[in-house]
């Protein structure tokens, strides 16, 4: 029950984040990568920060705070600059549909490091569940917009970031607390990007924001940002990394479906097809008996 709790839980935050896609690519000719990261992450902060104080959360130790804190710069800073540049290349689906390695990509840390058993029907889930995002959007390939490969390969690389983010979160989640670990770790990467944005001048940018664009904003702060990755600690804390990693197949279908409305992406039935393939191979990964789960050698 509570390994399946956790993966529902990462399947909302994964849909949440895939709006999330479709909202940056809507944002991303009125404010750079560095601006949208500032406004996604510190309109998140605003609202964990508090509900983490109101709650009483355990916080990290503080001799994990430095640990924490360089994971949060390097996934709440780094990636999400890299996922904003990627998405100014290629489209919320396509971006997403890079993004959506991050079960494969997370499984293979897990097995590197040591954390995470590597079993076959996990593999085979993870696998269906990709090959299902891959046909619902190769039809696509063909609409592509100009130089949308280099979107696709920044998201790729970058998906790296996620994975090992994935994997090195739990020991500290269940340490402190799921809230306590995520308000540190956004935190750290929320104030370094305000300063570097200060110190750039990028800030200016947010002046020209219409009501549109400060409503996208908001929501890419709240749904895609803060309540997105409270769903996604919470689910780390439930769940393995690989098995909330394999969520990341329903990303790419929220963001194609919203971007259709917000940007005019189109909606396919391969799209309808993938989303079904996608959960299948969710089901995959998720119902392996615990007796018979041998690791890959």
């Amino acid at each position: 029950m509570g390994e399946w709790f956790g993966v529902l839980l990462a399947i909302v935050s994964s849909s949440l984040g895939g709006t999330a896609a479709a909202v940056t690519r809507y944002l991303v000719g009125n404010a750079d990568p560095l601006t949208l990261a500032i406004l996604r992450w510190g309109i998140g902060l605003c609202v964990v920060l508090p509900v983490a104080f109101i709650l009483g959360v355990r916080w990290p130790r503080r001799s994990d705070w430095p640990a924490v804190a360089g994971l949060g710069l390097c996934f709440f800073g780094l990636f999400f600059i890299l996922y904003n540049i990627a998405i100014g290349y290629t489209t919320a689906a396509r971006g997403s549909l890079a993004l959506s390695t991050l079960p494969l990509q997370t499984m293979l840390v897990g097995g590197i490091l040591g954390i995470e058993p590597l079993t076959l029907r996990k593999l085979a889930g993870v696998c269906i569940a990709m090959f299902g995002v891959f046909a619902a959007l190769a039809s696509d390939l063909a609409t592509a917009p100009p130089g949308a490969w280099r979107g696709e390969l920044i998201m790729t690389g970058a998906v790296l970031c996620m994975a090992f983010y994935n994997v090195w979160s739990r020991p500290f989640i269940v340490r402190s607390s799921a809230l306590g670990f995520l308000a540190v770790g956004m935190g750290a990467g929320a104030i370094a990007l305000v300063a570097i944005g200060l110190l750039t001048g990028r800030l200016a940018v947010l002046r020209g924001f219409g009501t549109a664009q400060w409503l996208a904003g908001a929501w890419l702060g709240i749904g895609g940002g803060a309540l997105a990755f409270i769903l996604w600690v919470l689910a780390l804390q439930r769940a393995s990394p690989t098995r909330v990693a394999s969520t990341m197949a329903v990303n790419p279908m929220a963001a194609a479906l919203l971007a259709g409305a917000l940007v005019g992406e189109p909606i396919t039935v391969n799209l309808i097809l993938g989303l079904v393939a996608a959960f299948a191979g969710i089901w995959v990964a998720t119902t392996e008996p615990r007796r018979s789960a041998r690791a890959m050698t």
